[in-house]
């Protein structure tokens, strides 16, 4: 999901993500929290214009890609945290941990639960781009540990901002339930004030001892973890083109003729096995004859004629 950007209210195109953070007059330019604002603006203003979060922003989410977002969150988190608690006594990273007020993955569980079942376990996979990203995390957190520190600040500081508008657009887009079920993931029971722990977690992130080359290398691994992030957006959206709008009462999706037929519930058992054709593209070949297309017509005709005759 988008990162470290704050949310307002949009207009009739729905909600917004901007880039904003209240002003410290205690802060200078060259401390890392200032460095990496600066240094991620344009990954910011990429990321939120991927087309993904912009369909998102509008309540244009299915319910089905938003379940393989979140399905790619846990893989992420996972990772993540991970590797946070390997480094919580590393001086580099020990004061950005806040297992108890940040971790994400016992929410995450609880939404594949929501979304999946008991047996959610069975039933997700780590999509290829979402692997690439964690792939980065775990080498970051055991070779290069002060780079966690751009991971962390990138999904967590995004999750309590940007993040909490796309909470309100999923509730209401995917009419899930009042009582927060699904959209855990975006609640965090034990900070009170998201805004004045934002501003705890920048003053950690200043009073890092970390020089000039550190902190560059920091920045650079943050508009990495943006690369990463607008990756998974780009396959999620890939994905939504090819999916249609859900069937009723969680059946197959109605297949429209478009995207990878494998889709259809027609399709055959396996590709090698001779089978019958997908009855949604024999049924559009017969009609666009001509022969058939004059009976239709002729038919359409007598309909109307009988219908007519029967009003009046």
């Amino acid at each position: 999901m988008p990162s470290v950007m704050e949310s307002s209210e949009g207009g009739e195109e729905g909600e917004s993500l901007r880039y904003e953070e209240m002003e410290d007059d205690n802060v200078s330019p060259t401390d890392l929290s200032e460095l990496l604002k600066d240094g991620t603006k344009e990954s910011h203003d990429r990321a939120e214009n991927t087309q993904f979060v912009k369909d998102f922003l509008k309540g244009r989410i299915k319910k089905e890609l938003f379940k393989l977002a979140t399905v790619a969150l846990y893989f992420t988190y996972s990772a993540l945290e991970e590797e946070m608690d390997r480094n919580k006594d590393n001086p580099v990273f020990a004061p950005l941990y806040f297992p108890l007020e940040l971790h994400r993955k016992e929410a995450l569980i609880k939404d594949m639960k929501y979304f999946y079942g008991e047996d959610w376990e069975e039933k997700i996979q780590c999509s290829e781009a979402t692997q690439q990203y964690v792939d980065r995390i775990h080498h970051v957190g055991q070779h290069e540990p002060e780079l966690l520190v751009a991971h962390a600040y990138t999904r967590y500081m995004g999750d309590l901002s940007g993040g909490q508008v796309l909470k309100k657009v999923a509730q209401r887009a995917l009419k899930l339930p009042s009582t927060d079920e699904g959209i855990q993931f975006y609640m965090f029971d034990n900070i009170s004030n998201a805004q004045q722990f934002k501003q705890l977690y920048r003053a950690r992130l200043n009073a890092l001892d970390l020089d000039k080359n550190c902190k560059e290398r920091i920045v650079e691994e943050a508009n990495r973890a943006f690369r990463f992030n607008m990756q998974v957006f780009d396959e999620l959206d890939k994905i939504g083109r090819s999916l249609t709008e859900e069937a009723q009462d969680g059946g197959f999706p109605a297949h429209d003729g478009k995207g990878d037929l494998r889709k259809c519930p027609y399709y055959a058992d396996k590709l090698g096995k001779a089978a019958p054709g997908c009855p949604y593209h024999a049924a559009v070949a017969l009609a666009k004859q001509p022969v058939v297309q004059l009976i239709l017509a002729a038919c359409v005709a007598v309909a109307a004629g009988a219908a007519a005759w029967y009003i009046m």
